[in-house]
């Protein structure tokens, strides 16, 4: 079973159009959102009804619990409250209603998927091998993912060692019989450096994952979003993957 994982959408429909294309190029069996459908970007309900009929497997995000009323929007701070206060006057009933629907946790074909860890599903980033090796240690699973932290990472836990770092495009992982902690990246807000969409590919058959990213229409999405009247830092940051 081939699986395409995609995280952090956060309403740039440009990105998210030019992942879906690139996983459309090479099908896959299922897909798989970590959550923030919306946040930060232009185009929430055209992202939510995308993501809505293509996922077979969706979370919440704090952006997406913060826009439904899940969270106090007070938690949010600068262009992330701002942006995320924008998206509540804009989101129509049928986004709205779809995302009061998920949880920032779950599980699927024997992996455990998490927004953020599982030691806090809504806020924790997984950045440090202390939090690397907390959720690896609460999941009973093999495999775990997450989201959140809008970078693309890899983690293995062999007996008591942990390697990991960052997992740039084209990094093809053998599974095999460690334990795995993997996160895609972000298709709408990179990150780590590169400004291309990103995304897994998960083979739970051969037991590879490959990281993969795509290039979008990043002026238009800018554009789109200084159009909005959103936050010009959160558009100027697209091009730079920061």
């Amino acid at each position: 079973m081939r699986v395409a994982v995609l995280s952090d959408i956060h309403s740039n429909l440009q990105a998210l159009e030019s992942v879906l294309e690139a996983v459309d190029a090479d099908p896959v069996d299922a897909l798989w959102c970590l959550g923030d459908v919306v946040g930060y970007g232009p185009m929430p309900n055209e992202c939510c009804e995308l993501v809505r009929s293509r996922a077979d497997v969706c979370l919440a995000g704090n952006h997406d619990l913060a826009v439904t009323g899940g969270l106090d929007l007070a938690e949010f701070s600068g262009d992330a409250g701002f942006a995320a206060s924008w998206t509540r006057t804009v989101l129509d009933e049928r986004a709205r209603d779809w995302l009061r629907t998920l949880e920032p946790s779950g599980t699927a074909n024997g992996v455990a998927l998490y927004h953020g860890s599982a030691r806090d599903p809504v806020w924790e980033y997984v950045l440090t091998d202390e939090a690397a090796i907390a959720t690896l240690m609460l999941a009973t699973e093999p495999l775990v993912l997450v989201g959140h932290s809008h970078a693309a990472l890899r983690v293995v836990l062999r007996g008591s060692e942990l390697e990991g770092g960052a997992a740039p495009d084209g990094t093809v992982l053998d599974l095999g019989e460690a334990r795995w902690l993997l996160n895609p990246g972000s298709v709408g807000q990179p990150r780590d450096g590169d400004p291309h969409a990103a995304y897994l590919v998960l083979d739970l058959d051969a037991r590879t994952a490959t990281f993969r990213r795509v290039r979008y229409d990043v002026d238009r999405t800018q554009a789109e979003m200084r159009a909005a009247g959103l936050p010009e830092a959160l558009a100027a940051r697209l091009e730079v993957g920061q």
